[in-house]
């Protein structure tokens, strides 16, 4: 019986409801395995590179593979700058995390200095966060031991071997090789970055930074496989890297070693050339500094000290010293009055110790009181007689002067294969307008003559010129590189350089007569030098020229006794030399920082540096 007020139930129109409802469900049930087939054969199938790749990225680590720095070696094989196994901590930023709070857990792993942090942090932050950076370099074997132990608590750090750079020589060649040093920012401005992935140091200075090009090589890249940790399981791909190529110089060590003791502890420097060439034999600014400590870093104080130091060890006197010339100028005077055709080898000029220009109150004395009587080019030369030299230079005048030692390499750079060359000053009277807004005066002729006034020029320029005379005018620029080797197993291969143009001289004549001018200076009876050739026994001649620049002028009658001034006050000392003068084989030039007299100072050393060449080298 129905119950009243309830509507009857209908079975037909609840089945098709079910039915409809049950097909909604199907169809959305379809819709979506639809959908998730598409989406699944879309990354499956349309992006299966883009996401294998990508997968392969996470799993597959490409990690620079840092080439070997090429060795440099003097010219006897001796090798100056070598490569020493070693250890550094390097960190991936990305995988480390907090930079404060890493340095703070290394050091209680490892010795890290305050300096050492702050690089690192800084180094840090100006690289990719992908990119490795070195923590500190040259990890000692109880560090390396205490790292490994610990190394869970430092994700995106790893001790990594490496080569670094040694010179053996120490302060010998710091001048010469120069030093590599970490990479900072503005070492990464001048180079290609991606040449330098993985590197940590460059050419700073020297030949390390001249041949930088030659030096570093060619990076390689090695495929490794990682764990989820980020530790390395098995390489699966490599492409080796190239080591740079080997460099020998035209240094010798031994000369050089030799040059050095020469001087027994006198500031200066020296030059050693062939004249044949223009290979340069050794090259010394003294003192010098260890370059090794720049490798991994020298601290702030020790840095702080080697330029404050009144001997200025980093200072490379042969480059850019700027020195007086004086009397060591006078050869190429002398050269410049037979040239031109003003004076022959015995054409005499009246040294009565003081010279005067006509009109002019103001004396320019010669060193001897009362003067030299009637002198030509050799007795001039070999007594070193200002008198005929102030004469000729008025002769010559300042713009004939000037032009003519101007072929010789003064007023500009020699083009050796090193940095940071001085021009130095070739006085004249567009020089002066040019930078001291002032017109020339006589007077100022007169000194540049003896090689005084606003004349500069470097230690390298003087030997430059120096072997021009040896070899007859031909102006070779001095060069230190003199072969590269690629391979190991390769032959060394000599370097090429330009030949020099036509002889500077126009007539060998005059040549020949200011080269026995200069050999009785150290052999003849009056020469300057006699008295100090005479303590050595060479058996061979030496064509040579002493200089003194003064640094404190001598005022009226008084005669200056340099001995009593103050170190720092004293004449600079100089001397230039070739030999044998029959075929010369080596040209020399010598200064002597507060050495008082050419003479009795640089000759000696000058001297002892040609015998230590010829004895060992005889042809």
């Amino acid at each position: 019986m129905r119950t009243p007020g309830r509507p009857m139930r209908n079975p037909l129109a609840e089945a098709i409801t079910q039915r409809r409802r049950a097909l909604v469900a199907f169809l959305l049930v379809f819709v979506l395995l639809a959908v998730l087939a598409g989406r699944f054969a879309w990354l499956q199938v349309a992006r299966y590179e883009e996401f294998h790749t990508r997968s392969e990225a996470n799993r597959i680590k490409a990690r620079p593979i840092v080439p070997a720095r090429g060795l440099i070696y003097d010219r006897t094989g001796r090798i100056l700058a070598d490569n020493v196994p070693a250890y550094r901590l390097d960190v991936v930023r990305e995988d480390a995390g907090d930079l404060e709070a890493l340095v703070a857990r290394l050091r209680e792993v490892i010795e890290l200095g305050e300096e050492d942090a702050e690089t690192f942090i800084a180094s840090a932050r100006a690289r990719r966060s992908f990119q490795p950076v070195t923590v500190k370099l040259r990890l000692s074997e109880a560090e390396v031991a205490r790292f490994a132990v610990n190394r869970h608590r430092f994700p995106g750090v790893e001790v990594v071997p490496y080569l670094n750079r040694h010179y053996p020589y120490g302060d010998l060649f710091a001048h010469v090789v120069g030093y590599v040093g970490r990479i900072d920012e503005s070492d990464l401005a001048r180079v290609d970055p991606a040449r330098y992935s993985g590197a940590t140091h460059i050419g700073k200075a020297g030949i390390e930074r001249r041949y930088e090009e030659r030096l570093h090589g060619q990076v390689g890249v090695e495929q490794v496989e990682v764990n989820a940790e980020g530790r390395t399981l098995r390489v699966v791909g490599r492409e080796p890297a190239h080591a740079g190529q080997d460099i020998y110089l035209s240094i010798d060590a031994e000369l050089q070693q030799a040059v050095v003791d020469a001087f027994e502890g006198q500031p200066g420097a020296a030059v050693v050339l062939d004249p044949r060439n223009g290979e340069v034999l050794a090259l010394a600014s003294l003192p010098s500094y260890d370059p090794n400590p720049f490798v991994s870093g020298i601290g702030r104080a020790a840095y702080a000290a080697l330029l404050e130091a009144p001997s200025r060890p980093l200072f490379n006197r042969v480059l850019q010293g700027g020195y007086e010339p004086g009397s060591t100028l006078k050869p190429f005077v002398g050269l410049a009055g037979l040239e031109y055709g003003l004076r022959t080898p015995r054409d005499t000029t009246l040294s009565t110790g003081a010279f005067r220009l006509p009109g002019h109150e103001r004396e320019y004395r010669d060193w001897r009181r009362g003067g030299h009587g009637h002198v030509n080019l050799g007795e001039a030369m070999a007594q070193s007689v200002n008198t005929y030299f102030f004469q000729l230079a008025v002769d010559l005048g300042i713009e004939r002067m000037s032009s003519y030692l101007g072929r010789f390499g003064f007023g500009q750079p020699t083009g050796i294969d090193l940095l940071g060359e001085a021009s130095g000053v070739l006085p004249s009277p567009q020089w002066k307008r040019t930078n001291r807004s002032q017109p020339w005066y006589p007077g100022e002729t007169v000194i540049a003559g003896i090689g005084q006034g606003f004349w500069v020029v470097t230690p390298l320029q003087l030997a430059q010129a120096t072997q021009m005379l040896a070899n007859g005018g031909l102006k070779y620029a001095p060069h230190l590189l003199r072969a590269t080797q690629a391979r190991f197993d390769a032959p060394p291969v000599l370097e090429s350089w330009p030949a020099p143009g036509p002889a500077m001289v126009q007539n060998p004549a005059n040549l020949q007569a200011v080269t026995q001018a200069m050999v009785q200076v150290l052999h003849g009876p009056t020469g300057t030098a006699r008295g100090v050739m005479a303590q050595f026994h060479l058996g061979y001649t030496v064509a040579g020229k002493t200089g003194t620049a003064q640094r404190v002028s001598r005022r009226g009658e008084q005669s200056l006794d340099v001995n009593q001034l103050p170190f720092t006050q004293r004449h600079n000392a100089l001397f230039i030399a070739f030999a044998p003068t029959d075929a010369p084989r080596v040209a020399v030039m010598v200064v002597v920082e507060h050495g008082g007299s050419g003479s009795a100072v640089a000759t000696p050393v000058a001297l002892r540096i040609i015998d230590a060449w010829l004895r060992r080298n005889p042809e």
